[in-house]
């Protein structure tokens, strides 16, 4: 049968053999001088050593005392660390790497910034970024991921979720593209070539019911699983691609650089969409770990940007 150890024993001792003073080790532990008396007591006869013997006016430690001074401030330590609450990581002595899900879009967004913050206060990590191939939910339950990047459309009690934006969908064109020549209308954007990014190949969306609402149907000439790819290809042709940016009046979103690298223009859609929450999700046993909360953070300070100073 294992013994039972009483870890408050192990803090008397240390206060004992810290302070030598059996009324000084009690104000620091808070309790009275006739309380540590019978614990000094208690220690005596389970390490079968006075420990503490009088001399003169004070009292001295015996040579067993001295021996585990060092240890019992050791496992008073150990034990504050063990059962206290958690302190913040420090992100220089962070090691190891952090696995995140998000689409493509997404991820360059994010990569270029999240780097570059590691760079600077947390040298020791490396990112996996993986695409959206997981079921996101187990993968966070079962640490096949450490978080998920984008819109979040699972919601169980073993997910933690977090928004961090919300953004807007505007239609991106080259430059000169026959929508820019004029105002756009519904009309107009129904008529135009559109490419439709879906992992799952779908052909509709937000966009095909709110022009449905107005007996319009646009033209979807391409169906493709990546909005880098369908980017590029509309910076190649006549398409219309979709892509989430800031609301009005807010900071630029990193998620149109992608577009705006490729020469794209960014025109309102004429029709009401639905707003899109970019968010993060994880699992709770890692919602207290410093190392985790320091990677939270970095992916809120690269994707909700503060505003620009005048």
């Amino acid at each position: 049968m294992d013994p039972v150890i009483d870890a408050n024993l192990a803090v008397a001792l240390h206060a004992l053999l810290d302070e030598q003073s059996v009324t000084r080790a009690a104000a620091r532990l808070h309790t009275s001088p006739a309380a540590m008396s019978r614990t000094l007591a208690r220690l005596r006869r389970l390490l079968q050593d006075p420990l503490l013997v009088r001399a003169g006016q004070a009292m001295v430690p015996t040579p067993r005392a001295q021996a585990l001074r060092d240890e019992a401030a050791a496992v008073v330590h150990r034990l504050g660390a063990l059962l206290g609450p958690g302190s913040e990581a420090d992100p220089a002595t962070l090691r190891g790497t952090f696995t995140l899900q998000a689409s493509d879009l997404v991820a360059a967004a994010l990569a270029p910034g999240l780097l570059s913050l590691a760079r600077e206060e947390a040298p020791g990590i490396s990112l996996r970024l993986r695409a959206e191939e997981l079921e996101a939910g187990p993968a966070l339950r079962d640490g096949r991921i450490d978080l998920e990047i984008g819109s979040i459309d699972h919601f169980d009690p073993e997910t933690q979720v977090e928004e961090l934006v919300t953004l807007r969908m505007v239609a991106a064109v080259r430059d000169g593209h026959p929508l820019t020549r004029d105002a756009l209308t519904p009309d107009r954007l129904a008529a135009a070539e559109h490419v439709v990014i879906s992992r799952r190949g779908r052909f509709t969306g937000p966009l095909d019911t709110a022009l449905a609402e107005r007996n319009l149907r646009r033209r979807v000439t391409a169906v493709l699983p990546s909005h880098l790819a369908a980017l590029h290809l509309a910076a190649r042709s006549d398409v219309v691609c979709l892509v989430p940016a800031a609301l009005p009046g807010a900071p630029p979103s990193p998620l149109t650089e992608a577009a705006a690298a490729l020469g794209l223009g960014l025109l309102d859609i004429p029709v009401p969409l639905p707003p899109l929450a970019i968010g993060i999700a994880w699992h709770p046993r890692h919602a207290a770990d410093g190392a985790h909360r320091w990677l939270r953070d970095a992916v809120r300070r690269t994707l909700r940007p503060s505003p620009r100073r005048p």
